[in-house]
């Protein structure tokens, strides 16, 4: 079984951070101290070290740290040391001094695509501003379905990443023209591949996914899912030609795998989760994200996940809070909890790293 943890984490020039270097030695953490004292920030940095914008979504420019008297940013850089039981790698990613907006990635050195930094880490994330994901737009839903499935198969995103692409070329050519139907039909045919791929990937996560919150028992509530708009692959190519007039009058795509949505039902209360309590809402996206982590954790072959978990310990009960706290140890998942009040971590003393930050300083550490 592949066990991997980040050992050291190290930050130049990233959002509150001037530098830091960062010791967590592969262990869990909690990270206190007062709002906007740069413990989100510590969880995005980490969260970059993945595909994608990070926890936040924020365009790369905007990461890097900056005075009041600057304009923009500066070029930043994170850079992390991984350990585990086959061997120690380098990771690191960073934006490029020359244009903000692009970053590079190295391993051990080396250049490399950023979907390479899923051979190494798997990154699970949940946020406040996740709190409202049943209730918000259908695609942050999906996206968040997305990162769930990239922890289980890292091609996902990049298969994901050039139906984006291909799509935005297409809505473009219908927009503006010119909409040759030889370059549209090659674009429908690179939707129509990379489409039934995404389909096939997030139906195989879902049942994975079901299947261990069936086996997985503990003190969070048992969800339902199911996968709403998932169309036929056999259909997608006719589906895009016939679209090509609608999408064109409405600006927008609005045929393909990119319209699906994450359907999440309460069992136990019998009910859908948009209709459940802030509370029960966050129960249920934890007991999804923990059943991954448990699925994942067995694997043989994929780096354990690791989590971050943004001010989630206050909106739990203490029961509930003991029972996240007492599955991530178990589950022997690398976890970095954040929270304004230590004395929301107090079941997790003695097995995890306790951290006060304050003013973007890492000042006091509490073992």
């Amino acid at each position: 079984m592949v066990k991997t943890y980040i050992h050291r984490l190290s930050l130049t020039d990233f959002r509150s951070y001037t530098s830091l270097d960062f010791d967590l030695a592969g262990r869990s953490a909690y990270l206190f101290g007062p709002n906007g004292a740069g413990k989100t920030n510590l969880l995005e940095a980490i969260s970059v070290l993945s595909p994608g914008r990070g926890l936040r979504g924020a365009a790369l420019a905007d990461l890097g740290r900056k005075n009041p008297d600057e304009p923009k940013g500066r070029p930043w850089g994170v850079a992390a040391r991984l350990i585990s039981e086959d061997d120690d790698i380098n990771i690191g990613t960073g934006s490029d001094p020359r244009d903000l907006n692009k970053r590079g990635v190295r391993l051990d050195g080396q250049n490399v695509s950023a979907a390479r930094l899923l051979d190494h880490l798997r990154l699970v994330w949940l946020t406040p501003a996740q709190d409202r994901i049943f209730l918000e737009a259908r695609a942050e839903r999906l996206r968040f379905f997305d990162r769930l499935v990239f922890a289980d198969e890292p091609a996902h995103a990049s298969v994901v990443n050039a139906y984006e692409k291909a799509l935005r070329e297409r809505l473009r050519l219908l927009v503006h023209g010119p909409a040759d139907d030889g370059w549209l039909s090659v674009l429908e045919q690179r939707l129509t591949e990379s489409g039934a791929r995404m389909i096939a990937s997030r139906q195989r996560a879902m049942t994975a996914l079901q299947a261990e919150i069936e086996d997985h028992h503990g003190a969070f509530p048992k969800a339902d899912l199911a996968l709403l708009g998932a169309d036929n692959p056999d259909d997608l190519a006719e589906g895009y030609r016939r679209a090509r007039a609608r999408d064109a009058a409405a600006g927008r795509s609005l045929f393909g795998p990119h319209r699906m949505d994450l359907s999440v039902f309460h069992r136990d209360k019998n009910r859908t989760a948009s209709d459940c309590s802030t509370g029960e809402q966050k129960a249920l996206v934890l007991n999804m994200i923990l059943a991954q982590g448990s699925r994942l954790s067995r694997r043989s072959d994929l780096p354990n996940p690791v989590l971050l978990l943004d001010e989630v310990a206050a909106h739990l009960d203490p029961v509930r809070r003991a029972a996240l706290f007492d599955e991530t140890t178990h589950l022997r998942l690398q976890t970095l909890f954040t929270g304004t009040d230590e004395n929301l971590f107090d079941a997790l003393k003695g097995r995890a790293l306790g951290v006060r930050i304050d003013g973007g300083q890492l000042t006091e550490f509490v073992d």
